[in-house]
Order: C-alpha cells, then structure tokens, then sequence
C-alpha cells in the first residue's frame, strides 16, 4: 500500500471521527439546553470529545504520509459525512436545500484548499506570535459578544459561535505548525511553552464555542461553519505571515476566489434553511380554530339567530305579578 493511500484513508476516517463527534455534541446541546458550553456531567459528550480528539490524530498522521494539498481537502468531506450518518443513527435527516449548502460548501473549500501552496517550513517570532494570539483573542470575543446579543436569532447565533470555534481551531493550527517547524530546528522547550500555552487554550475554547453553537440551530449550519472557518483563517495566515501562495499564478488565485465564493454561498444556503426551517417549526405551533377564521364567522351568526331572548332577572311590581320563563326544553310555564 503506497504512502498517498495510507494518507487518503486516514484522512476519511478522521473526517468519519470528526462527523460522529459533532452529531453526539449536537444531541447533547439538544438534550441539555441549559449547559450550553460544557456539560461536564453527560457521558456521551466525553465521547464527542474523544472522537473529535481521534479525528485530530488522525488528521497530523494522514500529513505525515500524504501532502498537504490532498489531506486538507479531504477533511472537509466531514460535512458530506455528518449529514447520512445522523440520518442513520439519530433519525435526523436533511432536506435538499441542506445538502445543496453542504455540497457547495465542501466543493468550495476542496477545491480553495488545493489550490494552496505551502512554502518553506516558516515560523512566527515573538512578535507575530504575541500579534496573532491578541488578535485572534479580540475575533473570538467579538464573535461570541455579538452572538450572544442576537440570542433571539437561534441560527445566526450559532453561525457566530461556530465562526469563533472555527477561529479558534485555525490559529491553534498556525501555531500548532510554528511548534513543529520550531521543534525541528531543535529550539530549547522553554522557549515553546507559551505556544503551547496558546495553543491548548485556543484548542479548548473552541470544544466549548462549538458545543455551545449546535444549541437551536441543528448539525449542518454549525458543523459547516466550523469546517470551512477553520482552514480557511489557517490558510489566510499562511498566505499572510508565512510566504504560501496559491498554484497556477493569477488564474489560480481567480480560481480560489472563486471556489471561495462557493463555499461562502453553500453556508449562506444552509444558514437560510435552516432560519426557514425554524420559523416554519413557530408558525405550526400557533393554534387554529378549526375550519378557520371565515368558518368561525360563518358559524358565529347562526349561533346567534338560535339564541333565546334574554329574561329580567326581577319580576315585574304589584302582588299579582305573572311571570313568564322557559324550563327544561323550550317549554314555558305560568307561574305568580
């Protein structure tokens, strides 16, 4: 078996494992509403965490026998994955609009992906590194701000969540990559900690954003956003800060934009039907006499014209008063 399939077949399973991960974290957003960032307590969350923690090994090996430009792009299969397999095991299927978006988006971001390519292994200096960490501090929290202040909006919410998971697991990735370039140049381990640091702090923050995004908005928005956000922040800063460039010159880099585009237009896509989605589940629940409102006035009328007139509840003056009222069915009697 050649290196190049050793690497294609690790990268299926880790996005197989990164799939699985994210359905059991959406069941238990689900079941557990109000523990939205880290139900420490529910068994089945502790295996989301471990398969998602299997897809990341998976991921680094499959790099170790396979290039970049074939591995990346097979991670974001996840979301092609996620879709049948939470339809199989938790009965949770997805309409034609959501895997339009979630194809889109997987196209996009394959084939944006492939067109990256890698320069000489580069590191971050003290400098970049204190730059990028703040800033990518400042992203988060501004995400998570303004998606709390939209807590009305369940989808959009998410979306941002997401968006600051997906932020959050790139820039762990960049200096994931500063560590390793750093580490062959047999660079002192103290002078490593703070990376590390940076990086065990950005991998957990985003665990926890994304538990909390799959609250009230489904699998496919979130899970999207977080696969596409990810490698694209990764790839901005590679493209920035470590020299990469994308293939083919300027035609190439027409082509990833757009491929960009498409991916964007596929979270659009599933970001819309899944608000419709939403609003469709609100409007089924306001109740409706039956037959509708014109039936009611129709009915309403006719109820009416059956009434019987109403009585004076005091008899008339005078000590031999007759009073007339109605007893049992319709019948009258005379009494003084």
């Amino acid at each position: 078996m050649s290196a190049l399939t050793v690497a294609v077949l690790l990268s299926l399973v880790s996005a197989v494992a990164y799939a699985g991960g994210a359905i059991l974290q959406e069941r238990v957003a689900v079941s557990t509403p109000e523990r939205r960032y880290a139900p420490l307590r529910r068994g089945v969350w502790w295996v989301a965490i471990a398969l998602n923690g299997l897809g990341a090994l998976l991921h680094v090996v499959a790099l170790a026998y396979g290039p970049l430009s074939v591995v990346q792009p097979l991670g974001a299969l996840t979301i092609v994955f996620a879709l049948p397999m939470a339809a199989l095991f938790v009965r949770r299927k997805a309409g034609a609009t959501a895997w339009r978006g979630a194809i889109m988006a997987t196209v996009g971001l394959a084939g944006l992906l492939s067109l990256t390519q890698s320069a000489d292994a580069q590191s971050l200096n003290d400098a970049e590194r204190v730059m990028v960490a703040l800033v990518t501090a400042g992203a988060v929290v501004a995400l998570m701000v303004v998606a709390h202040a939209v807590h009305r909006h369940p989808v959009v919410r998410s979306v941002l969540l997401a968006s600051a998971a997906g932020v959050a697991f790139g820039i762990a990735s960049v200096f994931t990559k500063t560590v390793a370039v750093d580490w062959e140049a047999s660079e002192p381990l103290t002078h490593q900690l703070p990376s590390l640091a940076v990086i065990a702090v950005l991998a957990s923050a985003g665990v926890l954003i994304s538990q909390a995004s799959y609250r009230g908005a489904g699998l496919a928005a979130p899970l999207s956003t977080v696969t596409v956000v990810n490698p694209v922040v990764a790839a901005a800063v590679g493209l920035t800060l470590f020299g990469e460039s994308f293939r083919y010159g300027s035609a190439g880099t027409a082509v990833a934009l757009g491929f960009g585009v498409v991916a964007a237009g596929g979270l659009i896509l599933l970001t819309t039907e899944r608000i419709g989605a939403a609003q469709g589940a609100a409007a089924s629940t306001v109740p409706v006499a039956k037959g509708g409102p014109a039936a009611t006035e129709a009915v309403e009328p006719k109820a009416r014209a059956h009434e019987l007139p109403a009585l004076p509840t005091q008899p008339a003056a005078g000590p031999h008063r007759r009073v007339l009222f109605r007893h049992g069915h319709g019948r009258e009697r005379i009494g003084s």
